[in-house]
């Protein structure tokens, strides 16, 4: 069996994810795989690196793992135990210690009187991600409206006791619905449970409650049925039926309760999306159409919810608006602008809640690099990979038929010195990670290099230390375009114009800058004021939405005093305010670091009001090697980035473009496939779980290996 060589192009989850795959052990050495990346280090969006003196964790944002990640989780946690490291001298030596669970989820909402913070424990679930799955696939549709109407039952339920025994709109007509259906003997389905339906409904209002719950209990058990048994006419028309009634009494509790119990409203919208989401469903009828939550992924997911009976309190409520802050959703980076498609906000929605393992979120116990790329990078060294840093794509050219990419053109833009590999990788207290910059002393020139202020990982920095060609049939056989989509026109030109598909993603699917900032604080958050469980907290204001409070990292970090608190805060970065110029990188992180400046000097008194003057800020709390200064100089001494590169873009899951993503599997081009969470993977969102899925279809499109089956979530509805 003859090798073949494989050019995986960039450096980040998904990149990494078709290599792991490749160079399994049972390949028996199949393929020969480089990966070529730009700058000193893996990771893409997902890249972190350790400054001195404090060797401090410095990150592209904010990175939080999800507990419905199961092949991301399957595949750190294959990694970890392939790399063996020895706990005894590794502080962070198994997946377990790597990821720890964090059950809190926060929203911020915006009230008459100012804006409340809002945190929810979501229990332990059972398993962890990346545990092998039981028989029972909880991805069907049908599984996921049986925990939609178990969450309706158990919302209802917590607060119904405070519901006044008032007329309540439509409790009649419901009364009698469920007593006409548990009259119907309907295969058994429903007539078993209610045979006191009837004396219920001589109850009149006194009964509403109980009603409420005996119609939830129909629906669970008609949603819990083998979808095969299911006939559509029958069983939707029943479960349509009943939700209508059902959905005119719980709307009538939830005015009389918004009106009476504001403390209560928040749960009574969520009520309402599930509500809204459980007819969706079954109006659209998503159960039966082959291309699932697909379907509708031309609307808006507000406007989705709108369609079916969502009220506006409930379509703009900090719950709603939190999933288009954490998927960046705005198109252009105008927070006017929201859009995020329906069937992939449902699709991820139902994923996050209800298929979970272990935790809802699961927390980096040091910096991505640390925890994801730099076992990856070790284990796959080992495996035989070979790493060529500081190559740059810059072109990928066909050959006479149209059908190959027959050469990769890349800048060199460094060269290491003569007889060397480059090694990328610094020890922090026993942890192997990658630092901020280049090991400049193993690079030819490396002094002159640093002096010259030289930028690695912009797309505007031109410098060269020659070019490189790799040929077809001589360096590579296949190859993997795993950068990121903004990349894409810049580096595939041939490839676009002779590919309709191509073009058409290119024009269609669409990326946003993202920033953020970190700082290091003196004082611990609940000494500055905040009160409750430590947050990942989502939907206040910009310039900087979302905040997520990393004490954990502090034990990893290097410093002489150590800080009491860290905190990340992140958001889109309007295009508007990208400088148009050749080299726009320093304008917008100075952009970026006045957009900081200002929400901690006006907005951050909301979380911390204790960390405020009366002239703004106290800058004094800040961490840092420098301790004479004040004011806002003193917050140079932090962290702040501008996510404008081509390839740091976040990937936009905007309606009606999710149709013109390509997939790795398809074939426009027989040697090459496409990798990233910008592809048709089986989930259109950016985050890493999207992005493993990517890389291991673009290993199954060159090997056959996984099989697809083996690949979670990619046939979801």
């Amino acid at each position: 069996m003859s090798t073949k060589k494989v050019c995986i192009v960039g450096g980040g989850c998904a990149a990494v994810a078709t290599a792991f795959e490749l160079t399994q052990p049972q390949r028996n050495g199949e393929f020969e795989v480089t990966i070529y990346q730009q700058g000193w280090r893996l990771g893409g969006k997902g890249a972190s690196g350790r400054a001195l003196p404090s060797q401090r964790i410095e990150e592209h944002g904010l990175h939080l793992w999800m507990g419905f990640y199961e092949n991301a989780f399957g595949m750190m946690r294959a990694c970890y135990e392939e790399l063996g490291r020895n706990p005894e001298i590794c502080p962070i030596a198994t997946w377990d210690q790597a990821f720890k669970p964090d059950n809190y989820v926060g929203v911020t909402e915006d009230l008459a009187d100012g804006w409340a913070n809002w945190m929810a424990l979501f229990p332990p679930a059972s398993g962890n991600p990346g545990d092998p799955l039981k028989t029972a696939d909880p991805f069907s549709i049908p599984a996921y409206l049986t925990r939609c109407v178990l969450l309706l039952r158990t919302l209802i339920t917590s607060v119904q006791d405070r519901v006044p025994q008032a007329e309540v709109k439509g409790g009649s007509d419901l009364v009698s619905a469920v007593a006409a259906l548990a009259r119907s003997t309907a295969r058994g389905v429903v007539a078993e449970p209610l045979k006191s339906a009837e004396r219920l409904a001589s109850y009149g209002q006194l009964a509403i409650g109980v009603v409420i719950a005996e119609a939830l209990d129909i629906l669970r058990r008609i949603f819990d049925r083998r979808p095969q048994s299911w006939k559509p006419d029958d069983d939707l028309h029943a479960a349509q039926s009943l939700m209508t009634k059902l959905s005119v009494v719980i709307h009538s509790q939830i005015e009389q309760l918004t009106a009476l119990d504001p403390e209560l409203r928040r749960v009574w919208e969520i009520a309402d999306v599930v509500l809204a989401i459980i007819r969706g469903i079954l109006r659209d009828g998503l159960i039966f159409n082959p291309r699932g939550f697909d379907a509708i992924d031309d609307l808006d997911w507000r406007e989705w919810l709108r369609l079916h009976g969502a009220s506006e309190l409930s379509v703009n409520s900090a719950f709603v608006r939190a999933s288009y802050d954490l998927l960046f959703a705005y198109e252009d980076g105008d927070i006017d602008r929201p859009r995020l498609a329906a069937g992939q906000a449902l699709r991820g929605a139902l994923r996050m809640f209800f298929t979970y393992r272990g935790a809802l979120f699961w927390k980096m116990q040091a910096g991505m690099g640390d925890i994801v790329f730099a076992p990856f990078y070790e284990v796959l060294k080992r495996r035989g990979v070979k790493f060529e840093f500081f190559h740059r794509l810059e072109d990928l050219k066909l050959d006479g038929s149209g059908k190959l990419v027959g050469q990769a053109i890349f800048n060199v833009q460094a060269k290491v010195k003569r007889g060397l590999d480059y090694e990328p990788l610094v020890n922090v207290k026993g942890l192997p990670s990658w630092p901020s910059e280049p090991d400049f002393s193993q690079l030819t020139g490396g002094d002159k290099l640093k002096k010259s202020g030289w930028d690695a990982e912009s797309r505007w920095d031109e410098h060269s230390a020659g070019t490189r060609t790799l040929k077809i049939g001589k360096d590579f056989d296949f190859l993997v375009l795993a950068v990121g989509l903004g990349e894409v026109p810049n580096v595939a030109a041939e490839l676009i114009a002779a590919s309709p598909p191509w073009r058409r993603m290119v024009e269609e699917v669409k990326t946003v800058a993202t920033q953020a900032f970190q700082i290091w604080l003196d004082k611990p958050v609940d000494e500055l004021g905040w009160s409750k469980p430590s947050p990942n907290i989502s939907g206040y204001v910009e310039p900087f939405d979302t905040w997520a409070d990393m004490p954990q990292l502090i034990a990893l970090e290097d410093w002489e005093v150590d800080p009491k608190a860290i905190a990340y805060f992140c958001s889109v970065l309007p295009d508007s305010e990208i400088p148009t110029s050749d080299n726009p990188l320093s304008s917008a992180r100075d952009r970026v670091k006045e957009n900081a400046i200002r929400f901690l000097d006006k907005d951050v008194a909301h979380f911390w009001p204790g960390a405020v003057r009366k002239d703004g800020f106290d800058w004094s709390l800040l961490s840092g090697p420098d301790k004479s200064s004040d004011g806002p100089v003193r917050f140079s001494s932090q962290f702040w980035t501008a996510n404008i590169n081509p390839t740091d873009r976040y990937i936009l899951s905007l309606p009606g473009s999710l149709k013109y993503r390509i997939s790795p599997l398809d074939q426009h081009f027989d040697n090459v496939t496409v990798a990233g969470d910008w592809t048709r993977c089986g989930h259109q969102a950016g985050c890493v779980e999207a992005a493993v899925m990517s890389g291991r279809l673009a290993a199954h499109a060159m090997s056959l290996h996984p099989p697809l089956e083996e690949i979670v979530g990619y046939d979801h509805p």
